[in-house]
């Protein structure tokens, strides 16, 4: 298994393999057409308090990761990374966020927990 990620605003390459949005709000000004996704797993998302407390501040990236892991551990997110495993399969899946950096967000830490490396 190969695990990518990329903006959502990039354009999708012939080396995507499975596009997926793991944002839980859809991306602004971006339609489901230039979007080209495979799937939209927002179940997989941080919640909507997480992703506010943490708001992209790199200096809490850490306990995000932390606090998120937890999430992640909850019967409908963990669900939704299975589905995530399950699609990647024995290929490539493009984990697209709208996050511009994606080092320290959502996208980076599920790439983490598929690659078996968080």
């Amino acid at each position: 298994m190969e695990v990518r990620l990329r903006r959502v605003y990039e354009p999708a390459s012939s080396e995507d393999g499975k596009r997926v949005l793991v944002d839980r709000v859809w991306p602004r000004g971006l339609s489901k057409d230039e979007a080209r996704l495979d799937e939209w797993e927002k179940d997989v998302a941080p919640s909507t308090e997480l992703r506010k407390w943490y708001g992209h501040d790199v200096a809490k990236f850490e306990e995000f990761t932390d606090r998120y892991d937890a999430e992640l551990r909850e019967p409908g997110r963990a669900a939704a990374l299975d589905r995530l495993r399950e699609l990647a399969g024995d290929g490539t899946i493009t984990l697209l966020t709208a996050t511009r950096d994606i080092d320290h967000s959502q996208a980076a830490v599920l790439a983490a927990r598929l690659r078996g490396t968080g």
